[in-house]
């Protein structure tokens, strides 16, 4: 018996599926008593009970046309990515970026941010945030599940998968308890053979930026963290081959079963 992802490939993507339920769910509880309503973001769940921000770019996703090339899914390095490198997020591609988060809450929206945008490929980059606790205490089984989960779901969907290594630091300024950087390097290695094993991209930020003791080469970062203008512009060739190569591969139409 085929189960999980495998069987929803079986009878139809999972961005099919779900592009079929809103409506007829929307008139399934259609003036029920509960809290199951068609704009959530528009009532104050956005003030305080939003974990995974599905409400930042609920409305922007809806006015995406065209199929992107790309859609890079992240923390803040991601989303400040997009003013530092403007050029970068043309052309059909996405920033999905939303500061401080972890990967599960990447993994709650990825449906809504990635999966219903249809691209070509999808840039997943996550790690920082987890190790600094963001979300509270996590494990290294955790964190496999959930960059494992995002990347099954894109799989199943037909959308190719560029992996972006978790870039340098040997701390954050705001968390000083934590000296991340043996734990980086662990993670990228791992994150590099998941990559090779799956045949997915991987865009090594992490080779090129890496400076003594596991902290981010002299100019590159502005807070030991997040990159400056020239560490994004390190950061920018490697996207774009890892990109483009994934486009070259078939941008995840072998996928689709």
């Amino acid at each position: 018996m085929r189960t999980g992802f495998a069987a929803l490939a079986a009878v139809g993507t999972l961005g099919a599926l779900l592009a079929a339920a809103p409506g007829a769910l929307a008139q399934t509880v259609a003036g029920s008593s509960s809290a199951m309503v068609e704009n959530p973001c528009a009532l104050p769940r956005n003030a305080g009970n939003d974990w995974a921000a599905l409400c930042k770019y609920q409305a922007a996703d809806k006015q995406v046309s065209g199929r992107p090339r790309a859609v890079f899914i992240g923390d803040s390095i991601t989303e400040w990515w997009l003013p530092n490198s403007p050029a970068l997020f043309a052309s059909g591609v996405v920033n999905r970026g939303i500061a401080g988060q972890t990967s599960p809450q990447m993994l709650v929206r990825f449906t809504q941010d990635v999966v219903r945008l249809r691209p070509r490929v999808v840039h997943i980059m996550a790690g920082t945030n987890d190790l600094l606790g963001n979300t509270g205490p996590t494990s290294a089984e955790e964190y496999v599940n959930t960059i494992t989960a995002m990347t099954d779901i894109a799989r199943a969907n037909g959308i190719a998968v560029v992996i972006g290594s978790v870039l340098p630091t040997s701390g954050a300024p705001w968390k000083p308890e934590y000296r991340p950087a043996a734990q980086i390097e662990a993670l990228n290695r791992w994150l590099r053979e998941f990559a090779k094993a799956r045949g997915f991209g991987f865009a090594d930020y992490y080779a090129a930026m890496v400076g003594e003791g596991g902290a981010m080469k002299p100019g590159l970062a502005s807070d030991g963290v997040h990159p400056t203008p020239a560490g994004y512009a390190v950061m920018e060739p490697i996207a774009k081959a890892a990109i483009a190569e994934a486009v070259k591969r078939g941008g995840g139409e072998s996928a689709r079963r």
